[in-house]
Formats: C-alpha cells, structure tokens, sequence
C-alpha cells in the first residue's frame, strides 16, 4: 500500500484511540453518512469537477477506513487489510482476462464473464436476492431488470414505470441519471 494509505490507516486507528466523537460511532450510527458521501462523489461525477470528486472520494475513502478501525478496535475480526486483500483478490477473480488465460475482445464480454463469475460465487435464488432494500426503486427496477429475462406484464403505474426503466435498459441510459436530469431542467423552467 501506498505511504499516504497506510498514514490515512493510523490517522484513524489514533482517533479511534483518542477521539471522544470516534471512540463512541458505530457502524450504525455512521451509516447515514456512508449514503450521504456516496451521493456526494456521485455529483461530483455528475458535475464533472475533478478536484470536487477527488475531495468527496476521500470522504468516501474515510468510512471504509473508519469503519474497518471500529472492527479492528472492537475485536470483530477484521481490519483495512482484510477489506483491500479481499478486495484486491475479488479483482483478480473476475478480471481473468487480466489476470488469467480468458481471452476477450470487448466490454461487454468482460461484464458478461464478471457477472457469470458473481453469480457462481453468490448461488442467488430469486432475482431481487442481494439488491440493497435502500436502494432508490429505479436502480433496483434497473438491476432486477438486468436479472430477469421476460416481458414487463400489467398496466397500472408501477407496471410502466417498470417498462420505461426496461426502455431506458434497451437504450443503454441510466434511468436514474436520466429522470434526475429531467427533473434539474423542470425545476430551472
């Protein structure tokens, strides 16, 4: 690891230590935060301010460092070396055109071999297994979407909004972004 990464690491095991506020936090009570950071880089994103992204990334980058302090601090097993080696070997699992003898000559074979290696590993049973209950509805719709080969049946509300997320898929556009956009140009008339 990188000399900044491993300081970044003892910063927070000391205010761990030390801090009264960081002392008392657990994963808990800071995962309003973790939600409020990741909707944070992902404006940046939006704006496409690269100094603002690489500030929100490390905010970011603080609650996985935080929150593996308290796992360390609280004897659950684990630490910040736990989280990048199994990051770093999830990496290399499913990147073995990379890293192994797969040979592919697009994105989109190399998402399809990561997803087939994820589904081998998870053994999913039902389409919505392991999509976040928080997660907001149209990026659940577009994940459970991406999981379920069949026509969108029924006519009510829900039934079509389903059917403009499945057209948003068809047309490789994140409805999220999108309907976020949309909604940024009606309010500013």
């Amino acid at each position: 690891m990188s000399d900044e990464f491993d300081r970044l690491v003892e910063v927070m095991r000391r205010l761990r230590a030390e801090c009264p506020w960081t002392r008392e936090q657990t994963h808990a009570s800071l995962r309003h935060y973790v939600i409020e950071e990741a909707y944070e880089t992902a404006e940046a994103i939006d704006l496409a301010d690269s100094g603002h992204l690489r500030e929100e990334l490390g905010d970011l980058l603080m609650q996985v460092v935080i929150h593996a302090a308290i796992a360390e601090s609280d004897d659950e097993g684990w630490s910040t070396d736990d989280v990048v080696r199994e990051i770093a070997d999830k990496l290399v699992h499913r990147n073995p055109h990379v890293f192994g003898d797969v040979t592919v000559s697009s994105a989109a074979e190399v998402d399809a071999n990561w997803q087939r290696l994820k589904a081998e590993r998870k053994q999913r049973t039902h389409p919505s297994e392991g999509i976040p209950k928080d997660l907001p509805a149209l990026m659940a719709a577009d994940k459970v979407l991406g999981r379920v080969d069949r026509p969108v049946e029924g006519d009510d509300l829900g039934a079509r909004l389903l059917r403009l997320v499945a057209e948003a898929r068809d047309q490789g556009v994140d409805p999220e972004a999108e309907l976020r956009r949309a909604t940024r140009r009606h309010a500013d008339g």
